[in-house]
């Protein structure tokens, strides 16, 4: 076994043999693969093996595109068979909404490059003969997606990077990631280290648990996935297309003269809580008919001839899922050279070929070769990892791969969690609260006779109206807004200026009190960080940025301060609530609570500095993202207890007297006639 390799990946499923094949392609060779048991024994080795090519993004869309591809022509490169047939897909809608999404995504498909035709219920039986289309209104046809052995494309890529000149070992588990000063510098197996710079976790559902170990954080978790398998059916047309019927929660492929029929049912089963035994291999779960009663009821509906034929397999096997149903790939927040390419929601096979791709680059270069914000595993949240959160998320996220893709849904499992101190009183005069990187914010306030929630659509929504409300309030008046969800870092220390005036593209080189909007920006002049910067004083700063780049900005707010230098970080968003105080009024408003000049010479834009509100010292910003007159509040969490005398009970009382009796509801905050003390 070597003891010294360029990058170490660990788990040989799917995504780590793509990985090590993408790796040689671009010449680095000096691969070592370890797979804890036997090539694709954890979960590849039962996936269904479709590839569709439409995603909700274009890089999302693009990376799939490649992937099929690539299928279309690793066979004839590695000379290891793949099972690929192009055959396209069709998806399937039994009611209008459903078939005004996938028209929707239809069109973006097209945008994106993909060739895609709207087709009848009749020519979706012309398509797809054993289908009963009552009911149906209608679908699209997808002609450059297939099918693949998901098996056999893997032993395809191993084949390809052994070429290349990696070393692929099997049982040989990776029991522990080696970290030295907050870099990766090597895997203990079970047969001895190997040194490396760049190790890459592709573990499947053991990741979380090994990641876990140095405290880093993946969050997935399994689930009992199911499908069927028919005998084989005389006559059964043998080009058949995938065909998808999503209101159903179902998919159907041909095999060899049988049918695979599977679901993504609304409520899962999460598997594994309490560990996957280190021995799994090849292993499937105990059926349960009862849980898989309900889609076989609606297929032998949907396909006639089901209710004839024999049931030749009934499987049942672990998948792994994420708390937003977007897997987890890339350099992780907490560990310099530490990469993953992990928990895929059951697109791993046509995943596989874009994400080992994509990885290989953002290995070889320091930095992803495209946008992949949605799928960067800095979005994630420490907490997620929790195993109950976990849980409860799990039972939801399965489903939502078949479910309505409606525009602003929100997650009903394990919500609640990270709240500011405003939720309750929030919720009490009628927020309807929405979640950002698992943070709980207003998105509007119910009106008179609304309820407090989206009422979905690809129409106009309910919220519609209350957000028109508080616009114009804003726009005339004054609002106020939580915004608590920013992100704050503090960062102090005698080369905080220096260290800052390197990383922001804009001089941070002011006076104290003095605000910078900036960003941050890689070596090839894109942006990774679009942040304000206030100077405090000669050696301290706070940096706001966005609540969904958290982990991602601080990491690489850290990844980028020389070892020598004297400054120290602290993420303070818990512990500094902040509201923003905006519209052409918001000064009125402030004079009237407060005994500080808020006067254009006294106050003027960018200034930021503590002013006295209630009993309480709060660090005022002036600045504004609403093209309005406006403040940002900072406030430590503490002083917003009532009987410490909160801060704007005397706010939201004279707050009442400036807004018309027609606009008494702020905007996507705080009512401004609803004392918070």
């Amino acid at each position: 076994m070597p003891e010294q390799a360029d990058v170490v990946i660990v788990g040989g499923g799917i995504a780590g043999c793509s990985v090590a094949y993408h790796l040689t392609k671009l010449g680095i060779t000096d691969v070592v693969l370890c797979e804890r048991k036997q090539l694709t024994c954890g979960t590849t080795w039962h996936a269904a093996g479709l590839v569709t090519q439409l995603r909700a993004t274009r890089q999302m869309t693009e990376l799939a595109k490649y992937t099929g591809e690539l299928f279309g022509r690793l066979e004839a490169e590695t000379g290891q068979a793949t099972g690929f047939m192009q055959r396209g897909s069709l998806r399937v809608a039994n009611t209008e909404a459903r078939f005004e999404e996938l028209a929707r995504g239809a069109s973006m498909g097209r945008n994106f490059g993909l060739p895609v035709d709207m087709v009848t219920p009749g020519e979706i039986k012309e398509r797809w003969s054993p289908v009963n289309i009552d009911g149906i209104v209608g679908g699209f046809w997808f002609p450059n997606d297939g099918q693949v052995n998901p098996t056999d494309v893997t032993m395809a890529y191993v084949k390809g990077a052994r070429t290349g000149g990696a070393c692929i070992l099997e049982n040989t588990p990776v029991t522990k990631i080696l970290v030295e000063n907050g870099r990766v510098c090597g895997v203990v197996t079970d047969k001895g280290e190997i040194r490396a710079d760049k190790v890459v976790i592709c573990g499947g559902m053991w990741s979380r648990d090994l990641a876990a170990q140095i405290g880093v954080t993946l969050p997935l978790h399994a689930a009992e996935h199911f499908y069927i398998v028919t005998e084989t059916i005389p006559g059964l047309p043998t080009n058949l297309p995938v065909l998808f019927l999503g209101d159903e929660c179902s998919y159907y492929k041909e095999d060899a003269g049988k049918l695979l029929l599977g679901c993504f049912e609304p409520v899962a089963k999460p598997w594994g809580h309490n560990g996957i035994s280190p021995d799994f291999c090849f292993d499937s779960l105990p059926e349960d008919f009862e849980h898989f009663e309900p889609i076989l009821e609606m297929a032998t509906r949907r396909v006639p001839l089901l209710a004839d034929v024999g049931i030749k397999l009934f499987f049942n096997g672990p998948e792994s899922f994420t708390p937003d149903d977007r897997y987890l790939l890339g350099e992780t927040a907490e560990v310099s050279g530490l990469f993953c390419a992990t928990g895929f929601n059951s697109v791993g096979i046509l995943s596989s070929g874009g994400v080992g791709k994509a990885l290989s680059e953002w290995i070889r270069d320091g930095r992803p070769p495209v946008d992949l914000a949605d799928v960067d595993v800095r979005r994630t949240m420490s907490f997620q990892s929790n195993k109950k959160y976990l849980y409860d998320r799990t039972t939801e996220t399965l489903g939502l791969l078949f479910d309505m893709h409606w525009p602003y849904r929100q997650f009903a499992t394990a919500r609640h969690i990270r709240k500011s101190p405003f939720h309750d009183r929030l919720m009490a005069v009628g927020a309807c609260m929405t979640e950002a990187a698992a943070y709980e914010r207003p998105g509007f306030f119910a009106l008179p006779g609304m309820k407090a929630e989206i009422d979905y659509s690809y129409g106009r929504q309910n919220w519609f109206g209350a957000c028109g409300e508080e616009s114009r309030n804003t726009a005339d008046n004054v609002t106020l807004f939580d915004h608590s969800c920013f992100v704050k870092y503090w960062i102090e220390g005698r080369d905080a200026c220096a260290v800052l005036n390197r990383i922001c593209a804009n001089n941070v080189d002011v006076p104290a009190g003095r605000v910078v909007y900036t960003q941050w920006l890689n070596e090839l002049g894109g942006i990774e960080a679009d942040v304000t910067v206030t100077r405090i004083s000669e050696t301290a700063y706070m940096v706001v940025t966005i609540a969904v780049s958290q982990r991602r900005d601080l990491a690489w707010l850290k990844r980028h301060i020389p070892a020598d230098a004297h400054v120290f970080v602290q993420d303070v968003t818990s512990g500094l609530p902040m509201l923003a105080l905006m519209g052409p009024k918001s000064r009125d408003l402030l004079r009237a609570v407060s005994p500080d000049d808020f006067s254009e010479a006294a106050f003027p834009f960018g200034t930021s500095r503590e002013i006295d509100l209630g009993y309480a010292r709060v660090r005022a910003s002036r600045l504004t993202f609403v093209g309005e007159l406006g403040w940002e509040l900072y406030m430590p969490a503490a002083i917003l207890h009532p009987k410490l005398g909160a801060p704007f009970r005397d706010v939201l009382g004279k707050g009442a007297a400036l807004i018309p009796s027609s606009k008494k509801r702020g905007g996507l905050g705080v009512p401004l006639d609803i004392p918070l003390g």
